[in-house]
């Protein structure tokens, strides 16, 4: 088993506590004017779990909107070339907008409506959850503002003109590195401001309670699916499971099913940019410390004084300077191991994806991918990998066709 923690120690449908904490983790640090919405929204969320009404329009959205379920894909030419363990990738890449983010968007829409509220604020880095909130907000008819930092909003600016299609008003973020940790910032501002008629839709495994639960649950589908399907498949569960890891929404969807069985070992990976060097990278446990962001307590990239470090990645979804709690949690009990990976490794990666099966997988996914292609020629040909591919790459192709020096 992967670390320390033995399957008996992991009583996963206790986590979080009352108090929105996985261990010494979580929590809700946040403004008292946000703590009657929080606790209001957690309320909500538990009676709309044990709601058959609720839980079957989300299945229904998910199917006929979505697009669920996603295909568990072999990769049999990467297989192939690497010479080791059977690779498959589950393909959230095929969902309606491209990538996961849409399972949470759905559910904390359909939460809203329920709420009463007709605005929706949300933030986003590399404009997927961007665009899954707004498309989300279009089907339902709500308002949608989009907070993006500047920087994001140029690296990915197919994605913002996406949302504004849809209907959303996105609103640049210029302070701070004007990237994903500033544009939650003022998302942040916007609903202590607004907080009675607007949802604040958070669109990773963050923040305060009952956030990181909330979007946990509303991933967990990625993971029930997969277990099916690599029965299916190969007649048994795989060896190991990978994905990259920002926040760590699409990582936790996968894994949760596969907590309790010590067999399979499990394995987030982070933005490790230009090297693990202060101010170049994004890999939170690589020298992060424990601390307090944007409502939650978790390992943060964080200087002698408390203050945010600077954050590096080709991918814009990765450059955040805190991790999930409950990935916090579960690092420190030694049930999920964390590797990173170098944007040089990750533009590779990009490549040899392309080459041998066809598919362009988007820049967070494919730091994933590329210790993945590092670790199955460790591993015996009859051993299974399964990877998330958690997004597609239309949104990077200008930006990879950049650092490789193409014109396009």
């Amino acid at each position: 088993m992967s670390g320390t923690a033995s399957a008996k120690e992991i009583e996963k449908e206790a986590l979080p506590n009352e108090q929105g904490r996985f261990g010494d983790f979580g929590g809700c640090y946040v403004p008292e004017t946000l703590m009657t919405a929080l606790k209001d929204l957690g309320d909500e969320y538990e009676r709309a779990k044990a709601d058959p009404e609720f839980q079957s329009e989300l299945a229904f959205l998910l199917k006929e909107f979505a697009g669920r379920p996603t295909g568990l894909y072999y990769a049999e030419r990467l297989t192939e070339e690497l010479g080791g363990a059977r690779i498959y990738f589950k393909r959230e890449d095929l969902l309606h907008t491209g990538a996961h983010k849409i399972n949470n968007a759905i559910g904390q829409a359909l939460l809203a409506k329920r709420m009463g509220k007709k605005r929706i604020i949300a933030e986003t880095g590399a404009g997927q959850h961007g665009v899954a909130t707004a498309t989300v907000c279009a089907k339902m008819g709500l308002e949608c503002v989009v907070y993006m930092g500047s920087v994001d909003m140029e690296r990915q600016k197919l994605n913002v003109f996406r949302m504004e299609l849809c209907g959303a008003e996105v609103r640049g973020v210029d302070s701070g590195q004007k990237t994903l940790k500033d544009a939650v910032n003022e998302a942040m501002r916007d609903w202590v401001t607004n907080v009675r008629d607007t949802h604040y839709i958070l669109g990773s495994a963050l923040g305060a309670h009952p956030y990181p639960m909330m979007v946990r649950d509303f991933h967990r589908v990625i993971g029930q699916e997969v277990r099916a399907e690599i029965m299916e498949k190969e007649g048994r569960l795989p060896n190991e499971m990978i994905a990259c890891v920002g926040g760590g929404s699409n990582a936790i969807g996968l894994f949760y099913e596969f907590l309790d069985e010590p067999d399979i070992r499990l394995v987030g990976v982070e933005a490790g940019g230009h090297g693990i060097k202060q101010g170049e990278h994004a890999a939170r446990f690589e020298g992060g410390r424990l601390g307090v962001l944007q409502g939650c307590k978790t390992y943060i990239l964080q200087n002698d004084d408390g203050q945010i470090e600077l954050t590096h990645s080709i991918s814009a979804g990765l450059d955040y300077a805190a991790i999930g709690p409950e990935h916090a949690y579960y690092r420190d009990i030694g049930r999920i191991d964390y590797a990173y990976a170098t944007d040089d490794e990750v533009l590779e990666a990009f490549k040899v994806l392309c080459r041998t099966e066809g598919i362009i997988p988007a820049l967070e996914s494919t730091h994933a991918l590329a210790y993945t292609i590092k670790r199955a020629p460790e591993l015996a040909k009859d051993q299974v990998i399964v990877m998330n591919l958690s997004g597609r790459g239309d949104k990077d192709v200008n930006q990879v066709a950049q650092f490789l020096g193409h014109d396009v």
